[in-house]
């Protein structure tokens, strides 16, 4: 084995080796076994645990920040930027869950790596520079854009936090509920969201269908109502003079 497939190797078994234990739980006598190696084999490529770990925690920052960055310049339309966005890193953690695991868990300040926070931060970033350009052109005051961004990005963050151990419902599902909330907004939640324009189209002439329905139902109800409430006032009107004089 060369120096350079030794060196990838030992990266493999330590990134494993950290997402189950942390760095903390990790012993260079443990990587060096796995490998199947000396422990001064370890030291020499990368001079002990924590910079084994450093690598390895750059790595995953380099390779999430690049998938999530790239997602947002590969679409035209702000929708799809979140929709991209959102879909690359629950398909990073699907892929790559001790990777994400080292990433959220595991970030040691005294190494000198990238951190999540610092990974988010950055991430929030290259948003907020997306927004600041489109509330310019809508004429919004575009010194809001870094708050939009921070919840923008904290919530599809601690949602893939979240589906890093339950993993339901499935990905595309998750990002199009994702995207619902942040596009939309509470008060107008899709149903049945989709990460598909034309289900989107469908769905929502057939919301504009079923609206149609329950406003012509509930005007035939308030005519049946109306129409009821005079029938019975006719009938108050009559009643008294078709009573019998009770005087005496």
């Amino acid at each position: 084995m060369t120096g350079k497939e030794r060196r990838e190797q030992l990266l493999t078994i330590g990134r494993t080796l950290f997402a189950d234990r942390g760095l903390d739980g990790t012993s260079v006598e443990e990587i060096a076994s796995a490998a199947g190696v000396s422990k001064p084999v370890v030291y020499e490529h990368f001079g002990g645990k924590e910079g084994l770990y450093a690598v390895v925690v750059d790595r995953e920052f380099e390779r999430l920040l690049g998938l999530v960055t790239d997602a947002l310049n590969s679409a035209i339309h702000y929708r799809g930027k979140l929709e991209k966005a959102a879909l690359a890193l629950l398909e990073y953690i699907e892929e790559n869950p001790d990777g994400f695991r080292i990433l959220v868990r595991d970030s040691h300040g005294g190494t000198g790596t990238g951190s999540y926070a610092s990974l988010l931060s950055e991430i929030a970033g290259e948003v907020e520079y997306v927004l600041a350009q489109e509330f310019d052109r809508h004429g919004y005051d575009d010194k809001f854009a870094p708050l939009y961004a921070q919840s923008l990005v904290g919530m599809v963050a601690l949602t893939g936090q979240w589906w890093l151990d339950v993993r339901k419902p499935r990905r595309e599902e998750v990002a199009a509920h994702v995207v619902n909330l942040a596009w939309n907004g509470l008060s107008g939640l899709e149903p049945r969201p989709s990460l598909d324009p034309r289900r989107r189209r469908r769905e929502l002439e057939r919301q504009g269908k079923r609206a149609e329905k329950a406003a012509a139902k509930a005007e035939k109800a308030e005519e049946r109502a109306a129409a009821k409430a005079e029938k019975a006032q006719r009938r108050g009107r009559r009643d008294p003079e078709a009573a019998p004089d009770a005087s005496p």
